[in-house]
């Protein structure tokens, strides 16, 4: 009876991390876009992007910890090669988190040196992630 509980947090914990994951870096497209002079929109979107980060950060742990609970309390995937594959996607997430927290680290020191389209791309990388995960889980190719 408790499996379809954990399941469901799993889920939803995982989705509402992937809404951060996805707007994060678009504040931060707007933050490399502002115009030198403009301190009130910098300081906005700084603060925008603090609390997002922060946020997240807490729905990725939450998201993590059900799936741990699903693989190592239900054993859900135990032994099965798409886990494992799937076990390296959350990794590269848990990274890709911390690459914006370093990038929000750099844009409040002034030293961020990324450019508007570059962080464009750097956008779509939890998209191709979060493709891969749902495929694995899904089709469980191996």
């Amino acid at each position: 009876m408790l499996y379809p509980w954990v399941k469901a947090f799993h889920i939803f914990f995982v989705a509402s991390w992937f809404a951060g994951l996805f707007y994060l870096p678009r504040i931060y497209v707007n933050l490399a876009m502002v115009p030198a002079g403009s301190q009130a929109e910098r300081g906005r979107l700084l603060l925008m992007s603090r609390k997002l980060l922060r946020f997240m950060t807490g729905l990725g742990v939450l998201a993590i910890a059900f799936g741990v609970w699903l693989w190592l309390g239900f054993g859900v995937g135990r032994g099965s090669g798409w886990m494992h594959a799937k076990l390296v996607v959350v990794l590269l997430l848990v990274a890709y988190n911390f690459a914006c927290a370093r990038l929000l680290r750099q844009f409040e020191a002034g030293a961020a040196t990324r450019s508007h389209v570059w962080l464009r791309w750097f956008n779509e990388v939890p998209t191709l992630l979060l493709l891969a995960a749902v495929l694995l889980v899904v089709l469980k190719p191996f």
